[in-house]
């Protein structure tokens, strides 16, 4: 699947929103992206997480592990892609940690994916978490890189496609400025 062919597919499940919303980091912005909505259709789902465990075919995976919850179901399928074992990491206490009874092995090689990447910040969280495992992380892969291009996490970080969605703090948001009223997207759809 091509970029285009990837975001017409987000624009047909209702993936891209537009409007004026609170990210998660606090930020404001124009665009949201609600990957969430791609999963409801398994044939689209599993050929875009098809894609994007393509962009790994050359590297050792023995786990593929995700945020929840925007990663369960995207870490689930990369992993049956690429023939991997998968689990989630969930806040406890306010921190990204893997429960359940899910464990990562000493020596492991994970794949961690992201729906989409904006600051990295839980991605960083949950590859804290492979660390004091005793886990490696192979690579990060993403539905999208919402950041343009600027977020690095020190090992391969492979998106399927990069877009540059401009984000505001709450003092410096033009739509504030104009009085339009933010949404809190994944609260308001959780």
């Amino acid at each position: 699947m091509t970029g285009d062919e990837i975001i017409k597919v987000f624009e047909q499940t209702g993936v891209i929103l537009r409007g004026h919303f609170r990210l998660t980091t606090g930020r404001h912005s124009d665009t949201f992206l609600q990957c969430s909505q791609v999963m409801q259709y398994p044939s689209q789902a599993s050929k875009i997480c098809d894609e994007l465990a393509r962009l790994f075919d050359d590297t050792k995976v023995d786990l593929v592990a995700g945020p929840a919850m925007g990663g369960i179901v995207l870490a689930y399928e990369v992993a049956r892609a690429l023939g991997a074992r998968t689990i989630f990491a969930e806040r406890e206490n306010g921190k990204m940690a893997f429960r359940r009874g899910f464990v990562v092995r000493p020596g492991e090689a994970v794949l961690l994916v992201e729906d989409a990447v904006t600051t990295g910040g839980s991605v960083n969280e949950v590859a804290e978490a492979v660390t004091q495992a005793g886990g490696r992380v192979a690579g990060v892969g993403a539905l999208v890189d919402r950041s343009g291009g600027k977020v690095s996490f020190g090992v391969p970080f492979k998106p399927l496609i990069v877009m540059d969605i401009k984000s505001y703090s709450p003092a410096e948001c033009p739509m504030c400025r104009d009085g339009l009223p933010v949404t809190l997207p994944k609260s308001a759809q959780a």
